[in-house]
């Protein structure tokens, strides 16, 4: 019998338009819980599908601090979450529940 091969999934290679990344980030904020490492990974997430080193620098962050913020391990602080927000052009909107 043949050995089966897996290979790691990569949400960010399936991110492939500014459509696609807005909607895994509402999916993202839907299922989130309050937990913020969450939402920071999925902005991670989306940051590699459009480039880090890009993203890092229309953020006004260095890369390393940005994989470190986006990493999933702790919550970034808020300023840095609208930082990247704003350098992935994703625009967020509130509305009552």
């Amino acid at each position: 019998m043949a050995k089966t091969k897996t290979y790691r999934y990569d949400t960010a290679e399936h991110l492939r338009t500014p459509e696609e990344m807005a909607l895994y980030l509402e999916a993202c904020l839907e299922e989130a819980d309050g937990d913020a490492a969450f939402i920071a990974k999925a902005l991670g997430n989306i940051a590699k599908a459009k480039g880090m080193a890009q993203v890092a620098r229309d953020a006004g962050l260095s890369r390393e601090s940005l994989y470190k913020a986006l990493s999933g391990d702790r919550s970034p602080g808020f300023d840095t979450v609208l930082r990247v927000i704003n350098a992935l052009g994703i625009k967020l909107h509130a509305e009552a529940k």
